[in-house]
């Protein structure tokens, strides 16, 4: 049986467009909610709109480029260069308070909508050294969010434990592994679908589709 509603955050790259399948799967209501934070490749606003009206979900766009303002990163400055972190650091990628602020925001549309829950794609298997995408992050602030507004919202995280392979897998049992791989856009260098295939991003991508589908074609 189909719970009632959720919010979906929705950034119209993979591992949101498979949560999104997968919330379709389970509530009798879906809306998906993107933020704007001033990314540098806009065309990831763009594949959310166009995702989410061809699975007819009701889309909403929040401002968030307060978030560019205070962190500058290589996500939102084309002067910075995307790398990956070395010696403990954290990639240049990293977003400060980007889920906090995503999750949060999210909670309050909730709220205004009558969803009870949040679906986010975070993942702790697969997690580029982010520490707003650990499991005890997720159920932290999920108590708060909670208790700052006396509510019981329950934050999903279909991925949390799921390697990137097993990520194509999902979107595969819900018959959406094409879809997801034609139509998203994951790549920091803003290219839809299997991307640049060098950065970080689309070796990732590519390496769990790989294993896949050499897995699915020997089983």
């Amino acid at each position: 049986m189909k719970q009632e509603k959720a919010i979906v955050v929705f950034s119209g790259g993979q591992d949101s467009t498979t949560c999104l399948f997968w919330a379709k799967e389970r509530f009798k209501e879906v809306e998906a909610v993107t933020f704007d934070y001033g990314q540098r490749h806009r065309l990831e606003i763009e594949c959310a709109k166009v995702i989410a009206k061809e699975l007819g979900i009701k889309h909403h766009i929040l401002d968030m480029s307060l978030l560019n303002q205070l962190a500058p990163n290589a996500l939102t400055r084309q002067d910075i260069k995307v790398e990956d972190g070395e010696n403990g650091e954290l990639p240049s990628t990293f977003v400060p308070g980007r889920n906090l602020l995503f999750l949060s925001f999210a909670g309050v549309l909730a709220s205004q909508v009558g969803a009870k829950h949040i679906v986010t794609g975070v993942c702790e298997t697969d997690f580029s050294g982010y520490p707003d995408c650990r499991d005890v992050f997720i159920k932290s602030l999920n108590v708060t969010l909670n208790l700052s507004m006396d509510d019981s919202f329950v934050i999903d995280t279909p991925l949390m434990w799921l390697n990137k392979a097993q990520t194509w897998e999902l979107a595969d049992q819900f018959g959406a592994l094409e879809f997801v791989r034609e139509r998203t856009l994951t790549c920091y260098n803003g290219v839809i679908a299997d991307g640049c295939g060098e950065c970080p991003a689309c070796q990732l991508r590519k390496k769990g589709l790989d294993e896949y589908l050499s897995y699915r074609k020997e089983s």
